[in-house]
């Protein structure tokens, strides 16, 4: 089948999720998320949760639970604590119950993120994953790295993954 048909056959409503991981931001200033929720819905996605939670394993475990638990969502998009920092811990604590990790995201982010700010970029770990049947994208926490993979890379396939996920053949 091809992409077309894939998105031809994707759920009609691809509710999300939207969590920032941050021991500093609070709902007034989380520009990342506030810009998450913004493209999401600019797009036609309907945000259905939005959640702030410090950089704690069993906080962000937590609230990931929460997400990938309601059933109006089918795509969850973290941002924050995916650096090198004593306190970056989104990865490790939720990348080890991926059913699917798809290491193709962060490659690609990773690319195009070095063609907008070069060599920092390889600091970055944003990657993405398949849990409970529902995707995953993990992103850093600074607003111009959620635009990039949001307008490059989330935006252009969530109804497509939606559509496999949802078992178009």
């Amino acid at each position: 089948m091809t992409t077309h048909c894939h998105r031809k056959a994707a759920p009609q409503d691809v509710g999300c999720a939207v969590v920032t991981v941050s021991d500093t931001r609070s709902e007034a200033d989380d520009l990342s998320g506030a810009g998450i929720r913004a493209q999401l819905e600019g797009a036609g996605y309907p945000v259905r949760s939005y959640a702030i939670v410090p950089d704690d394993s069993g906080a962000i475990r937590g609230a990931l639970t929460r997400a990938l638990e309601r059933a109006d969502t089918l795509a969850v998009i973290m941002n924050g604590g995916t650096g090198v920092a004593p306190r970056d811990v989104t990865i490790e604590s939720i990348a080890h119950l991926w059913t699917k990790e798809l290491p193709g995201f962060g490659e690609l982010f990773r690319a195009l993120s070095y063609a907008e700010i070069g060599p920092p970029a390889f600091l970055s770990r944003a990657t993405a994953g398949i849990q409970g049947g529902k995707f995953v994208a993990v992103l850093p926490g600074s607003p111009g790295a959620c635009r990039l993979a949001m307008e490059r890379l989330i935006l252009p396939e969530l109804v497509h993954v939606a559509a496999l996920l949802a078992g178009a053949p």
